[in-house]
């Protein structure tokens, strides 16, 4: 699946998350970006992703995740099978 496929996808997914169709994420958003980006909500964006996209992240590779950036690059990893 190609990366910009990918960050669309995540932008919908933060979209509806949050319930806000204003926000407009991008490779560098964080939580700090984000008003409402706690960690409830982190778990709520890393079980959506999971489930939009197939697969399931390990617990290294989401406490690696710093960005939106980071997450697209493991969802394309995952993808191209590495």
């Amino acid at each position: 699946m190609p990366h910009e496929e990918i960050m669309k996808k995540i932008g919908e997914i933060f979209c509806e998350v949050f319930d806000d169709d204003s926000l407009v994420i991008t490779e560098q958003s964080s939580a700090k970006d984000i008003e409402d980006w706690d960690s409830l909500m982190n778990i709520n964006l890393i079980a959506a992703m999971e489930d939009t996209f197939g697969i399931r992240f390990a617990l290294k590779e989401v406490s690696d995740m710093q960005c939106v950036g980071d997450a697209a690059d493991i969802i394309e990893r995952k993808y191209a099978g590495t």
